[in-house]
């Protein structure tokens, strides 16, 4: 047995987020591409003595006391059947939480991978699957695409359909992290009152069909026509969203949006000099940006 592994979880953008109208379950249908970028959070996870318990520390944020990295290992539990040995969780953070990067998902699938290790075993799609459904859905993407060589999805249904693409690697961002938190929760509720009128039916909801998107992410940047559908009332409601996406404009981004539901927004570049002299010129106006691939 192995009794310390460090694992990175990756954070991922949304180029394109469609998101369908409530189900009758509850969820909401989405038709996306996720691609995953160099910004990581980085997990060290130790062995402790005993089965069953689960220790996570971070020293720049409060973890509730139910998080996608207890709520993981409980899954890994019961889907392996295994004893599982007890373990620590140094959680150093970099993904801002509320930013709609994945940070969280993330986490949950890296902790995933280290129990593998640790317990010499590899779980099957299947297995992977059945922890994502238990934590979150885009917990899907993250088990299935965990590297930067197979890091880019079409991702479908509430998450748990994810077709593999051949992730671009000459695109350069600039992600702007403005000062709000968006919940997931609050995102959905703002679009289910505010886009959808909830005693309609027959919507027609803006953006690029399911199967095009491979093609258009493809295409010249310049000539994307990716939605988000979260990003017109989450600006409307958080001016300081709309100004991270009228600042990547100013600075001739190719393409710009907030990521998921939000807060994050992100412009793409033709290359790593032009990223690099917006984030200076960014920071010069006093806004929080880093360099990612």
């Amino acid at each position: 047995m192995v009794n310390e592994v460090r694992e990175f979880a990756s954070a991922k953008i949304n180029l394109n987020l469609k998101v369908l109208p409530v189900r009758n379950d509850g969820f909401h249908d989405i038709e996306s591409i996720f691609q995953i970028l160099s910004l990581k959070d980085e997990l060290l996870v130790s062995v402790l003595d005993g089965n069953g318990k689960c220790r996570v520390r971070c020293a720049s944020m409060s973890l509730p006391e139910k998080n996608t990295i207890n709520m993981a290992y409980e899954a890994f539990r019961k889907v392996s059947g295994l004893p599982t040995s007890s373990i620590d969780v140094e959680l150093i953070k970099k993904i801002p939480s509320g930013g709609g990067l994945g940070g969280g998902s993330s986490d949950a699938a890296a902790l995933v991978r280290a129990l593998e290790k640790i317990h010499g075993i590899t779980l099957s799609d299947s297995q992977l699957d059945g922890i994502a459904s238990e934590v979150g859905s885009d917990v899907f993407f993250f088990v299935h695409c965990d590297s930067d060589s197979d890091g880019c999805a079409l991702v479908s249904g509430r998450g748990e359909n994810v077709k593999k693409i051949t992730r671009r690697s000459d695109l350069h961002f600039v992600l702007v992290f403005p000062n709000v938190s968006s919940s997931t929760k609050e995102a959905y509720s703002l679009i289910d009152s505010v886009v959808y009128v909830s005693d309609k039916r027959g919507y027609s909801v803006e953006g690029p069909l399911l199967g095009d998107l491979e093609s258009i992410y493809r295409s010249p940047v310049g000539k994307w026509n990716f939605v988000n559908t979260f990003s017109g009332v989450l600006m409307n409601k958080y001016p300081d969203i709309a100004r991270a996406v009228r600042e990547l404009k100013d600075q001739n981004a190719l393409f710009c949006d907030m990521s998921g539901s939000g807060s994050t927004v992100f412009g793409v570049f033709a290359s790593k000099e032009d990223a690099e002299l917006a984030i200076k010129n960014l920071r010069d106006r006093n806004l929080n940006c880093v360099y990612a691939v």
